[in-house]
């Protein structure tokens, strides 16, 4: 009998288990993967930043945990010999209307308590010399980091304090009682007295088999993302974003100097047609058909209709994507990069068509479920994980 399953072997599940082992070492920890390795979705795919909290709604758990859990990701990395770099990033407005919109933005760094401050374009130029800004918003908290890195010596620090760590077992079926979950995989049964779910990209369908049925859906959106060619990496110093679109949810596509010295150029954001789709061609019908059949991509779809298709034609044509590109360097030309790596973002949308904007923690009765965590959960994850303790001892649950 182990006192807590925990379904999901990204970072945000490893956090958990650290954060118990940590807290309790006397409880006795598994965490189940389906696939052979740790970190093989979100985690394993995402851009590798150590994000500062400046996009997020004051007050809310991704504002209050991003800003804690930039300093603990730091700290981390610094005590486990972990290769990171806090090395800053820019926001670049390019025009007028996205002055406006920074402007918003550096309020909302300034409400979230953020170390920030304004470039004019002389500034902007000293730090970032090939960028075409008219103003920008220095974050010098940011930085990089490989994430991968980051979930294996968690895994690693779980093990120490005895937890356990199976691989390849994929989730068929929960069933909770008053006292007890049992979690049967492909391959074994396992007891335990609370379950918690950080399945990500198949959080909603955990909670599902849980017997809860939540209102939300994840939706699977994915980034597809260019590489500069090593002569060109001289271009980017540093991480540069531009002013995010008010009309659309994601971040627009950034130039970020990865720790290994590659710099990427991206991501788009496009539906995709596999919840685990990193190419266009990927599809599965069981996840096509959910989210086709949800009555809440359907009120997305319609309020988003121009973005998405400016996103998908950004997807199969290089030209529009480089296009995009240059509205921050305008020197790069399509013979600068090269085709990169794409991530999903596992996405939760309401069945009223409104996307899940913060992070989403469901309590059952023997269960906890992390049902929303995209970006910036890396970031938080050391936080996340002590969030969840934190709830349970307020329930006084197993803890």
């Amino acid at each position: 009998m182990y006192d807590f399953i925990i379904v999901g072997g990204g970072i945000v599940g490893l956090s958990v288990g650290l954060a118990i082992t940590r807290q309790h070492p006397s409880k006795k920890v598994l965490i189940l993967e389906k696939e052979k390795e740790l970190a093989a979705h979100q985690t394993g795919h995402n851009s590798g930043v150590i994000h500062s909290g400046i996009y997020y709604k004051p007050g809310s758990l991704k504002a209050r945990l991003a800003k804690s859990g930039n300093q603990s990701m730091v700290e981390f990395c610094r005590k486990h010999g972990i290769n990171y770099e806090v090395c800053g990033k820019v926001i670049v407005a390019t025009n007028r209307d996205e002055q406006a919109q920074l402007e918003k933005l550096y309020q909302r760094g300034m409400e979230n308590q953020l170390n920030i401050e304004r470039l004019n374009r002389r500034q902007l130029q000293e730090r970032e010399p090939h960028v075409n800004g008219i103003e920008a918003i220095k974050v010098p908290s940011a930085g990089i980091v490989d994430y991968k890195q980051v979930s294996n010596q968690m895994a690693e620090l779980i093990r120490m304090q005895d937890g356990e760590i199976r691989c390849g077992e994929t989730v068929q079926s929960i069933t909770e009682q008053s006292d007890q979950v049992t979690v049967e995989t492909d391959k074994n049964t396992f007891n335990g007295r609370f379950l918690i779910n950080c399945a990500g990209l198949h959080s909603d369908r955990i909670a599902y088999l849980a017997g809860y049925y939540i209102d939300l859906r994840i939706v699977p959106f994915r980034g597809e993302y260019y590489k500069l060619k090593p002569e060109k990496r001289e271009l980017v110093n540093h991480l540069i974003y531009p002013v995010p679109n008010p009309d659309f949810p994601f971040l627009g596509v950034h130039f970020t100097r990865m720790i290994d010295g590659e710099v990427e150029a991206g991501p788009n954001a496009v539906l995709s047609f596999k919840r685990e789709g990193y190419t266009f061609s990927d599809f599965d019908r069981r996840d096509f058909g959910e989210f086709m059949r949800y009555k809440g991509f359907w009120k997305l779809a319609r309020k988003y209709m121009r973005e998405g298709l400016s996103e998908m034609a950004r997807s199969l044509s290089k030209e529009k994507f480089v296009k995009e590109l240059q509205r921050l360097i305008p020197e790069i030309k399509l013979e600068d990069v090269v085709s990169g790596g794409a991530g999903v973002r596992a996405q939760a949308l309401r069945s009223d068509g409104t996307l899940v904007d913060d992070f989403e923690i469901i309590h059952g009765k023997q269960s906890l479920h992390v049902c929303n965590a995209p970006s910036p959960a890396a970031t938080a994850s050391l936080e996340i994980g002590r969030e969840i303790v934190r709830q349970m001892t307020g329930r006084e649950i197993v803890v």
